[in-house]
């Protein structure tokens, strides 16, 4: 295909893009004059008008929402069909879009009618002819790919249609890489259209190796649920779970590039609303953190005794003194605790340590006044409230968590439970801050605890312990502006936690706690889960599985594999895939689709500086985007001092959009990168007792070129 015939389908092309963004103008300045109209209403002055107006605000507001994040590139497919399927072509775009008859521009990628051109193939080609991909920047188009899936057709059908380019999918594999991910929603390949479409009950479970797209997959998966059930799904919310900040920052961008904003992206370190962590603890310390027995400690210690409160209360009435010492306090903390988690009995606190206080009452003086009279009597007493305010405080999750920092208090919860060992790497383990391996022990605390009751009434909370705050509808959408803290108490009930979609990324590497966490937040929902076992860096797979059980209780489960790599040259892969069979992984093996030429290189250096600063001068020099250089935890903050000491990549290395950046081996999770450094992989390797999936995960994250580098 010559350049004039490219140059001429470009230029068709484009004048129907213009036409869309027209089109798409026109929207939006409806939207604009609808949420003027909404502002005009609400000078009506009565209670109809202000609440027509907040809702047509917020109609308008998201549709403009939409129409921006669609701006970029929101025209990307055509198909042209058989003349008996479809005399026309078909468009298909991130968006709907109608014209001024109110017939169909532009289809939305998730709409059934969009559904062949992801499952359109030579085999099957469904009526369609040429499939082609438009590429665009901003609202140009720069060249088209096209695949010929029905060579077959009669003349009078393919006669206009001339083939351009070497393919959608090939030519989308060469890009170079940014800091970003980017949504796959021009490219889908059939077996992952598949899992997008998935019924939207129940669990989808996506497997598959490294490079097959199972992360962008299921992001897309989130935006076509969202587009098929708004109203569910907007309000409900959609939580996406991933390992860190660093792969949430990578995948930020994708569903928004499909016009949808209302889904909270959360690391495991972000899960629990209100606190944040991005410390991680030592590998040996998370097992012990991860593992299924820490529930049981953690309820232990949900029951024990406040530290430092007061251990008895004595007062006076009439003839008689009436002692609450550590049996009759005992028997009262039992009590309470038998009523459920500890802080909804806050409003029964004082009934309570009354009942026991009569039971003294024997002078005849004494008797002459009814139990009513007595409990007015002490319900008045600020040394009785105050007593009662200080035995059985609100407690918050962080606060009992801290209590664990006391040797004893330690010792006592954990007494047959956890050996000896995981008992002293706790000890140490106690941070200023949180870890990220703390958050969900700070979720279970939560959930023992339980929250103040919602009470209004001074009678029925005397010490003025149970929150008088009325319960707010929110939608899961507001939760993202609440910042977060470290040590303080999340500002959010348990009962505001749950949503109506849950996918986790790399679940995989999901601790038995962790799970238990994310569990919490879709026992009503539909979920996504996504990973590949051979990457795990989860020592006990048996212990998560079961974990993993209990978090998704009885619903439907639907799998989907994938089986193609498309990150990876075949040449790397091979090469990572020969390193999971001599360690015994058992890894799930894709098929690579692409060749480079480029095998990767393993070197033996006797100065690690330099020689990290010569193979990142050659990956520089030898591919167009993101260079990765991974390093062992213990080496991380030494070869990030190299890195800013080198000036001749002072700026290639700094800001969020750095082209050259400094990871560990979980760090990388998820990502991808054009050229990658591995720095001592024995080290990566040794660090953990996952080390060995993890250095393989570290192997398939590169796309061109591949160097390892080991001291001689």
């Amino acid at each position: 295909m010559n350049d004039d015939v490219a140059a001429r389908e470009i230029a068709r092309e484009q004048e129907f893009v213009d036409t869309v963004y027209r089109q798409l103008e026109d929207s939006a300045r409806s939207a604009e004059e609808l949420a003027a109209e909404g502002r005009a209403r609400g000078q009506l002055g009565h209670e109809g008008g202000l609440v027509e107006r907040d809702a047509m605000l917020f109609q308008a507001a998201k549709r403009i929402a939409t129409l921006d994040a669609a701006h970029e590139g929101l025209v990307f497919g055509r198909l042209d069909m058989r003349e008996d399927v479809d005399p026309e072509p078909r468009y298909v775009g991130r968006i709907g879009l109608r014209d001024g008859n109110r017939d169909i521009l532009l289809i939305d990628w998730r709409a059934p009618a969009a559904a062949v051109f992801y499952q359109a193939t030579h085999a099957d080609p469904k009526g369609v002819i040429r499939r082609r991909i438009l590429r665009s920047q901003g609202v140009t188009v720069i060249g088209v790919e096209d695949d010929l899936l029905d060579p077959e057709a009669d003349e009078a059908s393919t006669k206009e249609l001339p083939i351009v380019g070497e393919g959608a999918l090939m030519a989308q594999l060469s890009r170079a890489r940014d800091r970003s991910m980017h949504s796959i929603v021009a490219t889908i390949q059939a077996e992952q259209d598949q899992a997008i479409r998935a019924p939207e009950k129940g669990v989808v479970l996506i497997t598959g190796g490294p490079g097959t797209g199972k992360t962008v997959v299921a992001l897309h998966r989130a935006a076509f649920l969202l587009y098929g059930d708004r109203r569910r799904y907007e309000t409900g919310g959609v939580l996406v779970v991933g390992p860190s900040g660093v792969f949430m920052r990578y995948i930020e961008r994708v569903l928004p590039s499909l016009g949808e904003t209302a889904v909270a992206l959360r690391s495991l370190g972000d899960v629990v609303d209100g606190i944040a962590a991005t410390r991680r603890d030592d590998p040996r310390v998370a097992e012990v953190k991860g593992a299924a027995e820490m529930a049981e400690v953690l309820r232990r210690t949900a029951r024990q005794s406040v530290p430092g409160a007061p251990r008895e209360f004595r007062t006076f009435y009439r003839d008689d003194v009436l002692l609450l010492g550590s049996r009759e306090l005992g028997q009262v903390r039992r009590q309470l605790l038998s009523m459920g988690p500890r802080n909804r009995s806050t409003n029964k606190v004082a009934s309570t340590l009354i009942d026991h206080l009569w039971r003294q009452v024997k002078s005849e003086r004494a008797r002459e006044r009814t139990k009513e009279d007595f409990a007015d009597e002490m319900r008045t007493s600020d040394a009785f409230l105050d007593f009662a305010a200080s035995w059985w405080p609100v407690l918050d999750a962080a606060t009992v968590l801290g209590w664990l920092r006391d040797h004893d208090v330690l010792h006592r919860v954990t007494e047959g439970v956890l050996d000896d060992e995981a008992v002293r790497l706790l000890a140490k383990s106690w941070g200023e801050e949180l870890s990220v391996e703390d958050i969900p022990l700070v979720d279970e605390l939560r959930y023992l605890l339980g929250d103040p009751p919602l009470v209004d009434d001074e009678e029925e909370d005397p010490l003025g312990l149970a929150d008088s705050s009325l319960a707010e509808l929110t939608t899961a959408s507001d939760r993202e502006y609440g910042g977060r803290r470290s040590w303080a108490p999340p500002t959010n009930r348990v009962e505001d936690d749950g949503y109506a979609h849950v996918l986790i990324d790399e679940a995989q590497d999901l601790t038995p706690m962790q799970w238990r966490m994310v569990g919490r937040r879709g026992r009503s929902a539909t979920w996504t889960i996504v990973g590949d076992p051979a990457q795990s860096s989860w020592p006990i797979p048996a212990e998560a599985t079961k974990a993993r059980a209990e978090a998704l209780g009885t619903k439907d489960l639907h799998e989907f594999h994938l089986s193609t790599n498309y990150r990876n040259s075949s040449e790397i892969y091979a090469f990572a895939a020969a390193y999971a069979e001599r360690v015994g992984l058992h890894a799930d093996l894709p098929n690579a689709v692409r060749s480079t030429g480029n095998d990767p290189e393993e070197r033996t250096v006797t100065d690690l500086e330099e020689g990290t600063r010569t193979a990142l001068a050659d990956l520089v020099g030898s591919v167009d985007g993101t260079v990765g250089i991974v390093v062992p935890v213990a080496r991380h903050a030494e070869v990030s001092r190299w890195l800013a000491s080198w000036p001749e990549y002072a700026e290639q290395s700094a800001g969020d959009d750095a082209r050259v950046v400094v990871l560990t081996g979980l760090e990388t999770k998820g990502l991808e990168f054009d050229g990658i450094a591995v720095v001592e992989p024995n080290e990566i390797e040794r660090e953990s007792s996952t080390g060995r999936a993890t250095l393989y995960v570290v192997l398939t994250r590169a796309t061109q070129r591949l160097v390892t580098l080991s001291r001689g």
